[in-house]
């Protein structure tokens, strides 16, 4: 394996402000004819308590970094901490423990959460009683009051909607008590109107319990609620979308006024992320306003009065 490869060891074990650290992130799938690089060298800090959102194109490599952070694969270089733990030195035990422990998580396909012919209580018990937890069903029935479901606690899922469905898929990723939660298109099977409701469980979640949460996502208008979104492209965390004020601001200076639906431009700032290599990636839109193709070269100059760089096609 080349240099570029080699894990990272430069990142401390343990930090009290961070829940995930990932510097020059590297994924590999090898096959007996082809090696397909995932991850690319990615970066990504994400702080205990911060509910954000993950986007990208199908094949940009979100998927595989949700999947290690969910701790269902294992990095091939660089540097994945949560929670102050290195999971590049992880054995298959330490994987066990940590997603018993540290790590919840909601699928798009409910199938991967729930078993049909039991009941919503029955479902969120499961977990517990793998683990050998007392007084499950209390504890069952309080997540179930979480995710606004105490009504339908002895429902089949047969006799339940899709959304309500995933807010019991969403109490069974909490019966661990994860510090992590981590949701995989967790409305990419539900309406709009139920995807504003699952949205709401995530930051009433985040708000009370303090639970650090990451949401993968196709969904554009669930991303425009959330107050920072990190896209990835190639492989590589390419920029950060945030929002120039919280909703929680928002909502408090306007009290008990009800919040005008204002132009999500004004509300949203793009910013480019510089790797710790000093590389950027271009936005798609700029790359196309330029006529660039891959491959291409390009000039790049500084204005050194307004201190700003400058990208422009090469005659």
């Amino acid at each position: 394996m080349s240099d570029v490869y080699k894990i990272n060891e430069s990142i401390p074990e343990k930090n009290d402000d961070y829940m995930i650290r990932c510097e020059n992130l590297v994924k590999i799938y090898k096959t007996s004819e082809i090696e397909v690089v995932a991850l690319q060298g990615l970066d990504l800090e994400i702080k205990k308590g911060e509910l954000m959102a993950i986007v990208g194109n199908s094949g940009s490599g979100k998927s595989t970094l949700l999947n290690m952070l969910g701790g269902l694969d294992k990095p091939s270089a660089g540097s994945l901490y949560v929670n102050g733990e290195n999971l590049l030195k992880f054995t298959d035990q330490d994987y066990i423990k940590y997603k018993r422990n540290t790590v919840g998580f909601v699928w798009q396909n409910n199938a991967r959460n729930l078993v049909p012919y039991l009941t919503a209580v029955q479902n969120v018990e499961m977990p517990m009683l793998l683990k050998g937890v007392k007084a499950r069903r209390k504890r069952a029935e309080e997540l179930l009051g979480k995710v606004g479901l105490s009504h339908r606690k002895n429902s089949r899922l047969d006799q339940m909607s899709g959304g309500e469905q995933q807010r019991v898929a969403i109490a069974i990723a909490l019966s661990n008590n994860p510090k992590l939660l981590l949701a995989d298109e967790p409305t990419g099977a539900v309406d709009t109107k139920t995807s504003e409701v699952i949205l709401d469980i995530f930051k009433e979640l985040n708000r009370t319990e303090g639970l650090t949460i990451v949401i993968v996502t196709h969904d554009v208008n669930l991303s425009k609620k959330i107050d920072r979104v990190v896209a990835i492209r190639d492989g590589r965390t390419s920029s950060e979308i945030v929002r120039r004020k919280s909703y929680v601001e928002e909502l408090n200076e306007l009290g008990d006024i009800v919040m005008v639906e204002k132009e999500e431009e004004a509300l949203h700032e793009e910013l480019i992320v510089l790797d710790r290599s000093g590389r950027i990636q271009l936005p798609k839109e700029y790359i196309e306003a330029l006529s660039i193709k891959g491959g291409e070269k390009v000039k790049v100059d500084l204005d050194e009065e307004s201190k700003r760089i400058v990208v422009f096609k090469s005659d």
